[in-house]
């Protein structure tokens, strides 16, 4: 019997419902199962949620190249200075894109209910040192996003988390304004163009009042890609 918290095992049963644990990590939930119920019980809650995702998006055979093709991305990356932004590594995230996809939209039905519109864009920010979740973007519509975090943020004090969008096309990133940790954020785009397949999203660490050049300057904290549902 383990020490987890509540947290903790319900994060790691998302992660064994979505796949993303390593063989070994996976073998170890397994081996736990049928000893833990409180571990079998959050397994069942996230198979429960995931069951309408199925009717969202037609099954897709990936092609034999992709994983090549995203493992010499990964290789390319590795070799980047530590100065390149990840808002110019547009080839990783378009090879990342199909895989990313099923995690998108499963992460993004954690909040969704039956009152809440089926959103038409969702978006997985992960941390980019080890692919992480922390946040959830869902959009009904292209002119609204509602930014769901995923769990606990810690920011210091003298710091704050900067919101940024950038789509294909665009000069440089824009700011959507700072950003509470642990708390929902509905962010309206009424002042930018509708809402893009591929448009990349991150939360950047700034000062307490944000970039002082309106663009980012401090470190990735999360970023992803919006994948188009309807």
């Amino acid at each position: 019997m383990t020490t987890e918290s509540a947290q903790e095992r319900d994060q790691l049963a998302g992660e064994y419902v979505l796949g993303t644990l390593s063989p070994e990590q996976r073998t170890e939930v397994q081996r736990r199962l049928p000893n833990e119920p409180e571990l079998r019980t959050a397994v069942d809650a996230w198979e429960r949620r995931l069951l309408e995702l199925t009717d969202l998006v037609p099954s897709q055979q990936p092609s034999a190249l992709l994983w090549p093709r995203i493992e010499r991305s990964i290789d390319r990356l590795s070799q980047q200075p530590s100065t390149t932004s990840w808002w110019n590594l547009l080839p990783l995230w378009r090879g990342l894109s199909a895989v990313g996809l099923a995690a998108t939209l499963i992460l993004g039905t954690i909040l969704l209910t039956q009152t809440t519109p089926t959103p038409s864009y969702l978006v997985v920010l992960v941390a980019p040192q080890d692919k992480a979740p922390g946040w959830v973007i869902q959009a009904s519509n292209s002119h609204e996003i509602q930014l769901i975090p995923l769990g606990l943020v810690e920011v210091p004090a003298d710091k704050a988390l900067e919101f940024w969008t950038k789509a294909d096309g665009w000069q440089g990133p824009v700011s959507l304004g700072l950003v509470k940790p642990g708390q929902a954020l509905s962010v309206p785009l009424d002042k930018l163009p509708p809402l893009q397949p591929n448009q990349l999203f991150e939360l950047t660490l700034e000062g307490t009042n944000g970039s002082p050049i309106g663009k980012p300057t401090g470190p990735i904290q999360a970023i992803g890609r919006a994948v188009k549902v309807l």
